[in-house]
């Protein structure tokens, strides 16, 4: 039997530090791996896949928190059914929850089930208050480099010939900004 521990966290910027120290505390000769990967799905997750291929029978897949590992019932249950194909087991640390066991099994999916909610949940609230925020005049997204008075003046500046490094230079913008400004687009003749 050989346990493998699976940290994930979503961002390179963000650290699986706490998650190694619980899953290295309480199987301190397990093969450890960690991960960078967002956790919407499994797909691209290298790490994740190549511990499922690895595993045999009676292997155990420990993860801290049942979110680390899937964020959907969907992605839950094709896992454990690998790992029960296998003849292995997952454990999810936080919720002291053990596949190997009946109980594990169905206590794990009725978390599936509501971490799938929690997750639907903040997606409609995140919808709802850009929603919000549009009706209110907000801008959303990446603000915009340039006004379009100062559009009009690289066009004209571009036409007279001034090139789209010293126009980039200018305008403090890079030069594939110049560029889409200065493009000849549907109802704008290119100079």
């Amino acid at each position: 039997m050989t346990i493998f521990t699976y940290a994930r966290v979503s961002t390179l910027d963000q650290d699986t530090g706490y998650q190694e120290e619980a899953l290295k505390a309480a199987y301190p000769d397990a093969v450890h791996r960690q991960e960078k990967k967002s956790g919407t799905s499994t797909k691209g997750r290298d790490i994740l896949e190549l511990l499922l291929d690895m595993m045999g029978k009676d292997d155990k897949l420990v993860v801290w928190k049942l979110d680390r590992l899937a964020r959907n019932v969907g992605d839950l249950c094709r896992i454990v059914e690998r790992l029960t194909e296998k003849g292995a087991a997952l454990e999810i640390l936080d919720q002291r929850i053990d596949t190997s066991t009946a109980t594990g099994r169905a206590f794990l999916q009725m978390l599936g089930v509501f971490a799938e909610f929690e997750t639907n949940l903040r997606k409609e609230r995140q919808l709802a208050g850009i929603k919000q925020a549009k009706a209110k005049g907000i801008h959303m997204g990446r603000p915009k480099l340039l006004t379009d008075k100062q559009k009009a003046e690289i066009r004209q500046l571009y036409t007279k010939g001034t090139t789209p490094k010293v126009l980039a230079e200018q305008f403090k913008v890079s030069r594939a900004t110049i560029y889409n400004v200065t493009a000849p687009t549907k109802g704008r003749a290119a100079s």
